[in-house]
């Protein structure tokens, strides 16, 4: 049984200490492999202090050659990195934790979705780190902001902020749990974010239907804006555009066209709003 302990420690040998103290000198959270070969100036040794150092719980792979370091405040035990957050937000710089998942940080939804979903500029497979299911999305430059570094329980992590996560999710409802879900993130967003701040993010997005969604959603859980930022969201919609918002098709119960967005909305009032608060018409909730 003592045996099995000690194997387990986080122990080092002469060259892979030299690594630890250089990455804890410089601060270092995301390390390469060309980085450690350069400082040990062996490939050979580098390749089985990398080896070791994954292997001891220093070091835990994230793909091509990077690992995020484990420092020495984790213990003298190996019990690697447990951290979605940092994970997902390290493999690919740059890049930022996003929708569904970025919701649920904020508190914009009570659900946890099972995988990350990253945002990143080029295109990348799917990947599994460290048992952490991570989806990537390629998006174009123009929707690449929005976003800043967290503290997430002692690891830095980039997300979009609420405002950015909030446009995000009504432009790909696909990446936030659908409809219903996505209702429920815009009545959680409608407690935290500005609706100036909000305006900003929207009309940056630069998608006519990301704004129609977001009209009709707002207006369907009462989230009252100040009608100058309204007019500036309605006069970004050209007067002849429409988008539909739910299912391919429609059924009998849907909402239908909403005239003030230009939304065709095929799904329900009811289903849409199943996890919001009852509303009644003076803005109060019972």
């Amino acid at each position: 049984m003592q045996k099995d302990i000690e194997t387990n420690l986080r122990t080092l040998g002469r060259h892979e200490a030299k690594i630890v103290l250089s990455f804890c000198e410089h601060g270092r959270e995301i390390v390469t492999a060309s980085e450690i070969i350069s400082l040990l100036q062996n490939e050979g040794i580098a390749r089985k202090v990398i080896y070791n150092l994954r292997k001891k719980g220093w070091i835990t792979r994230l793909t091509g050659g990077r690992y995020l370091f484990l420092p020495p405040e984790y213990g003298p035990a190996n019990l690697g990195e447990n951290n979605p957050f940092a994970l997902a937000s390290a493999v690919i710089e740059p890049s930022y934790i996003g929708w569904w998942s970025a919701a649920s940080f904020h508190g914009l939804t009570t659900q946890k979705p099972m995988t990350l979903t990253v945002a990143i500029l080029r295109q990348a497979s799917d990947q599994v780190v460290e048992g952490n299911k991570i989806h990537f999305i390629k998006l174009v430059p123009r929707k690449f902001f929005g976003f800043k570094s967290y503290d997430v329980y002692g690891r830095k992590a980039a997300l979009s902020t609420p405002a950015k996560t909030l446009v995000d999710c009504i432009d790909r409802p696909d990446l936030a749990g659908g409809p219903t879900e996505i209702t429920r993130i815009v009545y959680g967003a409608s407690m935290v974010v500005s609706p100036e701040e909000l305006a900003a993010v929207a009309l940056q997005m630069k998608s006519t239907a990301t704004l129609q969604r977001l009209g009709f959603l707002s207006d369907l859980v009462r989230w009252k804006w100040p009608s100058n930022i309204r007019k500036r969201i309605r006069d970004a919609i050209p007067s002849t555009v429409r988008t539909t918002f739910g299912r391919a098709k429609s059924k009998s119960g849907d909402i239908g066209y909403v005239s003030d967005w230009g939304v065709i909305a095929h799904v329900s009032e009811l289903a849409l709003l199943s996890d919001i608060p009852r509303t009644m018409k003076d803005g109060t909730s019972c």
